[in-house]
């Protein structure tokens, strides 16, 4: 009986945990619908293709097979070249450095891959 309740349990732990991990979706599908993902937290993977940064901040665009999208960053900018997984809030109308960035991403995480 303890066995069949643990087992409830961690499945109820698992199902819950799953359901708070934001979405992993395309920068293609971001650009076809942003009011969808407008202030909601999403997961994009790619290449980072350019990047600048000082002190820790700035922006680097990340390319998937589906299009390309700038990525604001408090974390330290990755290298050019780098694979990232990277989380965070979708966001429109940026301008960063005098540059009009259109919609991008504001980072909240990231992993390399």
């Amino acid at each position: 009986m303890r066995i069949r309740a643990l087992g409830v349990v961690l499945l109820c732990v698992c199902a819950a945990l799953l359901t708070a991990c934001p979405n992993e979706t395309t920068v293609g599908r971001l650009s076809a619908d942003p009011g969808r993902y407008r202030n909601k937290e999403v997961v994009l993977s790619g290449q980072v293709v350019n990047s600048f940064g000082v002190l820790g901040q700035g922006g680097y665009e990340l390319s998937d097979e589906t299009g390309r999208i700038w990525v604001i960053t408090t974390r330290g900018v990755p290298s050019k070249g780098s694979r990232v997984q990277t989380v965070g809030k979708v966001i429109n109308g940026v301008t960063w450095g005098g540059r009009n960035l259109g919609m991008a991403l504001q980072e909240t995480g990231r992993r390399f891959r």
